[in-house]
């Protein structure tokens, strides 16, 4: 009874499909990363073409505003990416739906809302990121 799987949050014939619904929406990060890079490139590229002025051109505090919004989204999605990553790490050592605070099972309504949940709703509450 020391294999990880009998400690896991659901049956190891679930596993499968977790790791497709996991690779699925890593697929989609990778994606939404490639398409912000290419908008952040088109950005810095847009304005190395013009002589900006961010102080004097009223265009320039929106351009600001538009590659820091662009930036930031970006560093979300290669964050999500490295938790998908950890997600799918945990899913092999049978550690996937176990709160990483308490040890509980994480309900199957939180994973499917945020396949990358490692606690609980109380726990997250306790402990927020």
């Amino acid at each position: 009874m020391n294999d990880s799987s009998q400690h896991a949050a659901f049956p190891s014939a679930e596993h499968e499909s977790v790791r497709e619904r996991l690779a699925d929406e890593r697929a989609g990060t990778h994606a939404q990363i490639e398409a912000l890079s290419r908008d952040f490139d088109a950005i810095v590229e847009a304005n190395a073409l013009v002589a900006v002025d961010d102080e004097h051109d009223p265009e320039g505090s929106s351009t600001a505003f538009e590659r820091a919004h662009v930036a930031a989204m970006l560093g979300q999605a290669r964050d999500h990416l490295v938790e998908l990553d950890r997600t799918l790490e945990r899913l092999d050592r049978g550690e996937y739906g176990r709160c990483e605070g308490c040890g509980e099972p994480i309900p199957a309504e939180r994973l499917e809302a945020r396949p990358a949940a490692r606690t609980c709703v109380r726990c997250a509450t306790i402990h927020p990121r």
